[in-house]
Parts: C-alpha cells; sequence; structure tokens
C-alpha cells in the first residue's frame, strides 16, 4: 500500500479518536438520556468539550478534503515524494491541531491549520 494511503487510514483514526473525546465531553454535560435522545434541544457545550466538538467537525472537513486528493494522486499514479510530504505533513499537523484546539490555545491553532493546508496544496500541486 502507498504510504500516502497509509496516512488516510491513520487521519480515519485520528478523526475517530477525536469523535471519541468529543462525545466523552458531551457525556460529562448533558448526560447519556439527552445524547442517547434525538438530540433536540441541546445547549452549546462549553469549554473543552466544546472545543472538542469544533476541531471534530474541522477535521471532517478537512478530511475529505485529504481523503480525494490521496485517492486521486493513488489512483492517477501520481504519487511521489512531494505528495507524500504534503500528506506527512497534513496528518502531523492536524495532530497537533486537535491537541492545540483541546487546550484552548487560539493563533496557534490557526498557524498549525494553515501548515495542514499547506500539505494539502502540496498533494494538490501533484494531481493537476
Amino acid at each position: 500500500m502507498r504510504p500516502e494511503l497509509d496516512l488516510l487510514v491513520w487521519s480515519v483514526v485520528l478523526t475517530f479518536v477525536q469523535m471519541l473525546i468529543a462525545v466523552v465531553g458531551a457525556f460529562m454535560q448533558v448526560g447519556l438520556p439527552a445524547l442517547a435522545g434525538n438530540r433536540e434541544g441541546l445547549p452549546e457545550f462549553k469549554g473543552w468539550a466544546g472545543r472538542a466538538a469544533r476541531a471534530h467537525r474541522n477535521m471532517l472537513e478537512n478530511l475529505i478534503l485529504f481523503a480525494a486528493l490521496v485517492i486521486v494522486a493513488v489512483l492517477a499514479n501520481k504519487t511521489n515524494s512531494t505528495t507524500l510530504l504534503g500528506a506527512q505533513i497534513f496528518f502531523w499537523a492536524r495532530l497537533v491541531y486537535a491537541l492545540i484546539y483541546l487546550a484552548g490555545i487560539p493563533w496557534v491553532r490557526t498557524a498549525v491549520w494553515t501548515v495542514s493546508v499547506i500539505g494539502l496544496i502540496m498533494i494538490f500541486s501533484q494531481v493537476l
């Protein structure tokens, strides 16, 4: 398997872990009955639970882009050292992003997000 696909799989694992953290935060704030229901009228989650939910949602948005680019690069046989480096940058930046978002550190979070976007751009530049 191409290493870019390995990084895609690890990005899915990261997304899953972020989901679990967000669920734990939500559970701690509203309890199981509210989460097991249809979730209408849930309050906005505060503190780290809210940040975990927003970080997870942001990862989902970015994972779609990353997956599409990696799959196109692999299917078009356009993988190379640039696509690999872009995938590595994306994955590691997203891991750091999740930790920084949970910790509640603004500005640095945005800078790290920008680094992950650079990884996406690197892959995109090779599949044109």
